[in-house]
């Protein structure tokens, strides 16, 4: 059986739906989070290979928001009732809490 390329709208459709499901872990935690069509766009991008089509995506999703996502919360720097933002700075995922300190997470 031969399989078609993914085109950039599935490839989007399927990011969306794996963050989703982060989105939703966070939020039974209290964690509002967020991220932008750019921090989407990154995943989409690095989650793709065109002989396995999306299937690293969920590693990389897990390896680039999940693990810092995590280690964030670990670490006391994102508390229940935080917004968090991901954006893309210098070709990498950024975390960054909202509010009035709006600080970057490491």
């Amino acid at each position: 059986m031969r399989f078609h390329a993914l085109s950039r709208e599935q490839l989007a459709e399927i990011v969306d739906i794996q963050v989703a499901r982060v989105i939703e872990r966070l939020a039974d935690r209290g964690v509002q989070l967020t991220l932008t069509a750019d921090a989407k766009q990154l995943l989409g991008n690095l989650g793709y290979d065109p002989a396995y089509g999306a299937r690293p995506l969920r590693r990389v999703i897990q390896k680039q928001l999940v693990d810092r996502l995590a280690l964030a919360l670990l670490q006391g720097e994102i508390h229940e009732g935080d917004s968090v933002r991901v954006d893309v700075a210098d070709g990498e995922l950024v975390l960054q809490k909202a509010g009035a300190e709006a600080a970057a997470l490491a």
